[in-house]
């Protein structure tokens, strides 16, 4: 633990000791989430009900940085004191599901591939993996069968970003055209993902020409949340013909999504996304897989 700042060590200590397990013996599982502003995350219900469901007993606690004052270069610290203090693993969102790559002893090849992680795994080696792309794939299949993939515009190059195009790249897209407000990391998502794209073709694009070209679009930039309202692009560009989907998933229905839906566009909610790359998580963190359909119920019933 000395890596790990006491800061650090006690804030974590004191999550431990106000979760309803306190007290209690030892959990089979205790894994958590590291980000910021993440208070009304629905993970901890999906992880703690899903073992539940399968007999065992888990703790999954919400590491907030904004809460705790922590600063981001207590990333490091960070893991260092969840790994001592017997964590299985943790989950990692915005902002750090880049910055924590150079933290870790190796990553699994989907990680490796998007150069983004958001579940790392604790063991004799700290292995990062990234679930958001099976998350967002699976949901991608289940909702919107037959969904036209000639050309996806794609809206964000951050670590959800580079995971949705990943997908998109499995799920046959022809044409990737990513569109972000900072062009170099745009750029560097296309060059990171050409290589192994196979047949689909990578490229920055701006908002207006993407957005007229595309047959969907996808939204992964944070614009759309409650702290961060409106759409990542004016809503004149949609037309009807296109389906839209969205990785945020509070609020459901971002304004993207109502104005795509007003239009008669098939739209896509970011709860699939969640869902998904939660189950998949959840079985790195226990070996045990996860049923989807339960876990879509314990998102539901976490409201």
């Amino acid at each position: 633990m000395a890596a790990a700042t006491d800061a650090v060590v006690r804030a974590i200590e004191a999550l431990m000791r106000g979760h309803r397990l306190a007290g209690q013996p030892r959990p089979d599982i205790r894994v958590g989430l590291i980000g910021r502003g993440i208070q009304l995350s629905r993970s901890p219900a999906m992880h703690e009900r899903e073992a539940a469901r399968l007999g065992l007993s888990c703790a999954y606690l919400l590491i907030d940085f904004d809460l705790l004052g922590l600063g981001d270069d207590d990333l490091g610290a960070a893991l260092d004191a969840a790994a001592a203090l017997g964590f299985h693993g943790v989950n990692v969102t915005h902002p750090f599901k880049q910055q924590v790559l150079p933290l870790l002893d190796a990553l699994a090849p989907d990680a490796a591939a998007l150069g983004a992680v958001n579940t790392v795994v604790f063991g004799a080696r700290r292995v990062g993996h990234n679930t958001d792309c099976w998350g967002f794939a699976e949901s991608f299949r289940a909702a919107m069968p037959g969904a036209p993939l000639g050309h996806v515009a794609l809206f964000g190059a951050g670590g959800a970003g580079s995971a949705v195009a990943y997908a998109l790249v499995g799920l046959g897209a022809g044409r990737i055209d990513v569109v972000d407000s900072e062009a170099a990391r745009a750029a560097a998502l296309v060059a990171r993902l050409s290589a192994a794209a196979g047949a689909t073709r990578l490229a920055v694009a701006d908002a207006a020409a993407a957005v007229r070209d595309a047959d969907g679009i996808v939204n992964t930039t944070p614009v759309g949340m409650a702290k961060y309202p409106g759409m990542p692009f004016p809503a004149g560009l949609l037309s009807a013909r296109q389906w839209v989907a969205d990785v945020i998933y509070f609020p459901a229905e971002t304004e993207l999504l109502r104005r795509a839906a007003a239009l008669g566009c098939p739209t896509l909610p970011g709860i699939g996304m969640a869902i998904g790359q939660a189950a998949r998580a959840f079985e790195l963190f226990t070996g045990r897989a996860a049923d989807m359909a339960a876990m879509a119920h314990h998102f539901e019933a976490a409201a």
